[in-house]
This record gives structure tokens, sequence and C-alpha cells, in this order.
């Protein structure tokens, strides 16, 4: 699998013939490193949230890529009221699809979506567990430290990319707390940098976090997992 970090929230990868982005901040990302028109082909989407700094370029994706997008509910009803196709979601939920199965995980937060008439409820805020084969990844989307994470370690995640940015979000400190309940294989800190109230030294985390690999990968960086 590939897995290329764009910054913020946003990651790209390409596993079982599939092109995935999540929470695609790219247009107005300080971090970004890559325009839309850099991407060659996208065939899903995850958003966390509604938040303009992760269902980013959604819209001009879609419209561009025609790809499968999946949500919670009340922002998929969104994009389908725009003629938009997506999948809807909800915490809690499981669905296998083609290429894996992915399940929609509590995220303690709040969901906005904007648009021209202002902002409307985005749904429940949350984060997504995929299994690709045998492979499980646990992006935690926007979300505060919650004990309802040690359930986690049931899905033997191989790596979870955990916000450590603070004031929106888990600090680094509540952030390795986080990872000591999920016990995930690789942890990769996101959600950092980004603005001046989410500063955040990822090597402090990487020294803080005793309880799995740390992988801290710069903007526009991609490995091979």
């Amino acid at each position: 699998m590939k897995l290329k970090y764009l910054g913020h929230s946003c990651f790209y990868g390409e596993i079982n013939n599939i092109k995935w982005i999540i929470d695609p901040f790219i247009t107005g990302n300080p971090n970004c490193p890559i325009s839309i028109d850099d991407l060659e082909d996208i065939t899903h989407i995850f958003i966390t949230h509604g938040h303009s700094d992760h269902f980013g370029d959604t819209i001009e994706l879609c419209k561009k890529f025609e790809p499968i997008v999946i949500t919670n509910v009340e922002i998929a009803s969104y994009l389908n009221f725009l003629e938009i196709p997506a999948f809807g979601m909800q915490i809690g939920g499981r669905h296998k699809f083609p290429f894996g199965t992915v399940k929609m995980t509590p995220a303690i937060h709040s969901s906005t979506i904007d648009t021209a008439q202002g902002n409307i409820y985005g749904g429940n805020p949350g984060g997504f567990i995929f299994t690709f084969d045998d492979f499980t990844i646990y992006h935690a989307g926007d979300t505060g430290l919650m004990t309802d994470m040690e359930l986690f370690q049931e899905d033997d995640i191989d790596i979870m990319m955990v916000p450590i940015g603070g004031f929106y979000t888990m600090d680094l400190d509540d952030a390795v707390r986080a990872i000591e309940l999920v016990k995930p294989k690789i942890s990769i800190p996101m959600h950092y940098n980004t603005f001046d109230l989410i500063k955040a030294d990822p090597d402090e985390f990487k020294l803080k976090n005793i309880f799995s690999k740390t992988i801290i990968m710069d903007f526009g960086q991609e490995i091979d997992i």
C-alpha cells in the first residue's frame, strides 16, 4: 500500500486498485505541497466531518473524478442535494465494500458545513477504521481523548493516524494516551502546525510514545507499507 501525507488530516492512499483520499483539505492548506490538478485520479473520498479544513475540495474532486464518497448520513445528504452521489454511514456502522471493510468510529468534536447560505449541521463527527485484506488503518478524525478507544484494540490496528495539535483536538500528551488505549503497531501524528493554534512538535510526540512505532511523515511524503 502507498500512503502519502498531504498535511493537516489529509492522506492519499493506493491499495487494491483504488485511489482514496481522506479529508481532502488541499486548496488553502498551507502545508499541502500539491494542488487538485496534480491528482491523476481519485476513486474514493472519505470525510470525517463537515468543517472546511476536512470537507475541503470534496465537491471539486467529485466534479473532476466522480469518485465514491463515504461519510456520515448528513454530509451524504448534502452532497446528494448537490447531485453528487455519496454513501452515508452512521457512527458504529460497518460495511463491506468491494475494496475492503469500513467502520465509522465516534469522535468527540463538532461538525458544520459551510454553504453560501451560511453554516448547516454536518452530522456526527467521526473517524474510520479501514480493513484492506489483512491490513487495518484507523484515522481518528478530529477528536479529544476518549476511553472508547480502548475497544479498538480488538480491531488489531496496524496504523493509527492521530491528531496531536491540541486546541481543537487532543494534544500530543493525550494522543500518547490514545495510543496506549488503541495499541496500534504504527502511529502517525496529524492535525498539527497548520495554524498557529495547533502548533505541536511531532518529535516530542515520538519521544513520549513508548507504546508503538512512530512514523513522522513530512508534508508530501509517500511511504510504502
